[in-house]
């Protein structure tokens, strides 16, 4: 792996080896530039000369690939796999603000409207994705002499993707055209019968078809996702849609059924001119990547996608390099841990939540049993932990200790002793004897 230089100015210079950079460090020639890539700046003056570089973009949804080559080699490459569930994250922050400032203000006036906005306005989820493109880009940008990038980008047809073909009219009518409403459209997509791998009326045979009472499931339900459209609703028995399979160890907890969907196709289509606009870039298409990869007999992968898209042939490559976008912060101010009690059925203990009222909607026909009558001692009551600071180390962290670099684990005694990683258990150390060297946020690799 190249280690990255720039000049005394800050500018990009070819990189060079990690033993060159260990010598230059050593002898005081050069210092530390950044960590998120590992660069180095050198104080001595340089010639300055550097080569004709390409930077290659494979765009998408949840993976972007990048090459970064010369005539001779591939500099670096690789994946980033980015951040999922951002519009989960967005909903749950306009909860606590809801919940936070739902008593202080219940008499003002309504704010809704005077928002305004601004021309080319995106859905964060979506100006996100596109952020960390740009973020990837000027990232390499700022230690590499790129004078050229060439981005992949496609615009979808969505209806002709759902119907190929689709003309006139067509183009006006949605999945759900013909139908009363979305449940009876989801109920006829899942032909009338209970999607659960576990049900038991799908197993058994002796039981007739279609006898059960549906109800209409939100897959996302666990992870706050509670939206309308169809690809984030399925069918499911009045047997399956309980609450106890809601709970972490039920079978509705991170079920995530394959439904076809078009975000990544909507994505690319919404974002690919102004991507290509902000960075100057050439723009390419799929079929010529795809063509080109076959030629020179390389598999399929986002990084040997990228490498074909700066026109690479056969320069010497480098190892992959998987980069994965991490939170910069948890906004959440409060947690909830529930109750514990004793199960009187088997002496087991079980949560507050696992053993439930049963109740679902306001037609007790439909609640399942009431498992409240099971509950025996309360072995740990239900209890609120508000975080009222945030500490300077947070759980991934490395730090210097003893010399050695360690991984924090979490933090505790308001923020004054750390667990570290160590090789056979977790190690307690005070943090005013750690050196901070990264936090692991944003685009991370191993780089530190």
């Amino acid at each position: 792996m190249k280690v990255f230089v720039v000049n005394q100015n800050g500018e990009p210079l070819m990189p060079t080896t990690p033993r060159n950079a260990r010598l230059l460090l050593r002898d005081g020639r050069a210092r530390i530039f950044s960590r998120k890539p590992f660069a180095i700046q050198l104080l001595n003056s340089t010639s300055g000369y550097v080569q004709d570089t390409i930077l290659g973009i494979d765009a998408g949804y949840k993976t972007i690939g990048f090459s970064i080559v010369t005539e001779k080699e591939e500099l670096v490459g690789g994946e980033v796999k980015l951040l999922e569930e951002m519009s989960e994250r967005l909903k749950e922050r306009a909860r606590y603000r809801r919940n936070r400032r739902g008593s202080k203000t219940r008499y003002r006036a309504p704010q809704f409207d005077n928002r305004r906005r601004d021309r080319g306005w995106l859905a964060p989820s979506i100006q996100h994705k596109l952020d960390t493109h740009s973020r990837l880009i000027e990232m390499y940008k700022r230690v590499l002499p790129i004078q050229t990038i060439i981005i992949e980008t496609a615009n979808f047809d969505i209806q002709a993707l759902k119907n190929a073909g689709s003309e006139g009219i067509e183009y006006q009518q949605g999945d759900q055209a013909g139908f009363w409403n979305l449940r009876e459209y989801i109920l006829h997509r899942d032909n009338h019968a209970c999607q659960s791998p576990v049900c038991e009326k799908r197993r058994r045979e002796d039981l007739p078809v279609r006898s059960e009472i549906l109800d209409v499931h939100h897959i996302g339900f666990w992870k706050q996702d509670r939206t309308d459209r169809p690809s984030n609703l399925i069918t499911l028995c009045d047997k399956c849609h309980v609450s106890k399979e809601h709970q972490l160890k039920g079978m509705l907890w991170g079920w995530e059924p394959k439904l076809k969907g078009f975000k990544p196709e909507t994505f690319m289509s919404t974002v690919r001119w102004r991507l290509i606009n902000q960075h100057d870039a050439i723009n390419t298409f799929g079929y010529i990547t795809k063509s080109a990869r076959i030629t020179l007999g390389l598999a399929k992968s986002h990084h040997n996608d990228a490498f074909v898209i700066t026109c690479g042939t056969n320069q010497e490559r480098s190892e992959t390099i998987v980069i994965q976008q991490r939170r910069h912060n948890n906004r959440s101010l409060e947690t909830f841990k529930d109750a514990k009690y004793i199960d009187t059925r088997d002496g087991e203990i079980r949560g507050g939540k696992e053993l439930s009222s049963g109740r679902r909607k306001r037609n007790k026909n439909l609640s399942s049993e009431n498992l409240r009558q099971y509950r025996g001692e309360n072995v740990r009551p239900g209890t609120r932990s508000i975080r009222r600071k945030r500490y300077p180390l947070r759980p991934g962290d490395i730090v210097l200790y003893k010399g050695q670099k360690r991984i924090v684990k979490g933090t505790h005694s308001e923020g004054k002793s750390a667990f570290l990683y160590a090789n056979a258990k977790p190690e307690n150390a005070q943090v005013k004897n750690l050196v901070p060297i990264c936090h692991i946020s944003g685009l991370m690799a191993n780089f530190a």
